[in-house]
């Protein structure tokens, strides 16, 4: 087995996670300060379907939280908080009939704070496709975008109602990155993930702030397929052979690029992805072949840094964050990241990248939409029973 788990925590039922760690050598770790909990953040505020906790990044500590039908909420980052504005509302634009698609992804300029712009990962209908769009905040009020000031960046056909990726987020470099899925259906029958003449089953990167021709965005001369592409290839993509990549983040730290990309009936898998890297799918899911079942040809293919399988109720991986927050010692360092399903949620110690260790943290009982950082990188759970989680002690 690849990636064994080289030492486990004792799990308290549901929340708790008691942090007296059993190390590989069988030392006890005596540093309790737990229980480290998940506890509902906001309790006067319920959401339907959110998808995507984000922060402004212009030091106003106000909340944003994508609900899946099309509308994007904001209020101050308070628990005690009673009511939430409605920041954007595009339902009349936003297909969300089905389980996979809607509003799905939000993202600020880095400048927002003069400029006032932001983007948003919507699929829209007649013809089915993704839509990457900018958008800006309202003259007169802070809480309320302009709904007339849409720029569409880019669209995407989509084959299938399934696997959307849907995240949008600006790296340390200043470009957005876009993470679109493989098209849907089951298996990618179309192979669009090894495919780059297509932008579906990648992660793209473009520069927003320099239109360039028809375009209103221009490609990063150091993407991959920038040089030397006249056989079709496009030059958006910073990195492909993915199914369904379902959130990633940056590290604050060193920049790296996290992301978790959602299995077909085998695996799921952690990538760290780099600029150029083909991860795998459709030869590959996770470690093992794909398609062929057997003898694929695994020359240039990235390797994930750790998979799951499904034995224990796991269906669908939710990419986390590495916690660069300052309340929680125990988990600084560590990617935390769970599964859309079963709940589990698991810290990823890569200080050894060769050999990382995966260890289960907890388990929720609500289903994992996604996670979030606040202004001062403190970590948030988007649950599907329309709650927003804070880890914090109990």
């Amino acid at each position: 087995m690849k990636n064994p788990i080289l030492h486990f925590c004792v799990l308290i039922p549901l929340f708790f996670f008691n942090v007296s760690c059993i190390q590989e050598n069988g030392d006890v770790d005596q540093t309790e300060k737990g229980p480290i909990v998940v506890k509902v953040a906001y309790p006067n505020l319920t959401f339907e379907r959110p998808v995507d906790f984000q922060n402004a990044g212009d030091n106003s500590n106000r909340t944003f939280i994508v609900e899946q039908r099309g509308v994007i909420s904001v209020f101050p980052n308070d628990p005690t908080v009673t009511t939430k504005q409605v920041f954007l509302n595009i339902e009349s634009k936003v297909k969300d009939q089905g389980n996979e698609e809607g509003l799905l992804g939000l993202a600020f300029h880095p400048n927002y704070e003069t400029n006032g712009f932001f983007y948003v990962n919507y699929t829209a209908a007649n013809p089915n496709r993704t839509v990457i769009s900018r958008f800006q905040v309202s003259a007169s009020n802070i809480n309320q975008a302009n709904p007339a000031s849409e720029l569409v960046l880019m669209e995407i056909a989509q084959p299938f109602s399934n696997h959307n990726g849907g995240q949008v987020a600006f790296g340390p470099d200043g470009f957005l990155y876009i993470a679109v899925g493989d098209g849907g259906s089951g298996g990618d029958p179309q192979n669009h993930g090894q495919n780059p003449k297509t932008l579906l089953g990648t992660i793209l990167r473009i520069d927003v702030d320099s239109p360039s021709g028809s375009l209103n965005y221009s490609i990063p001369l150091d993407n991959p397929f920038v040089i030397n592409n006249a056989s079709g290839i496009r030059a958006e993509i910073y990195a492909y052979g993915l199914r369904n990549p379902w959130r990633f983040s940056f590290d604050t730290q060193n920049g790296r690029l996290w992301v978790g990309d959602v299995g077909q009936n085998r695996a799921e898998e952690i990538d760290i992805v780099t600029n150029g890297g083909n991860y795998g799918w459709r030869t590959m899911e996770g470690f093992e072949c794909y398609n062929p079942a057997n003898n694929c040809n695994q020359t240039g293919l990235q390797m994930p840094i750790v998979e799951y399988g499904r034995s224990n109720g796991d269906v669908s991986v939710t990419g986390g964050f590495v916690y660069r927050g300052t309340t929680l010692d125990e988990l600084k360092g560590l990617y935390i990241y769970g599964d859309f399903v079963s709940g589990r949620i698991w810290t990823l110690n890569h200080a050894n990248i060769n050999n990382p260790i995966n260890t289960e943290l907890m388990k929720a009982s609500f289903p994992i939409a996604s996670f979030g950082v606040d202004q001062q990188n403190e970590l948030y759970i988007c649950g599907f029973d329309g709650k927003i989680y804070k880890f914090g002690y109990e």
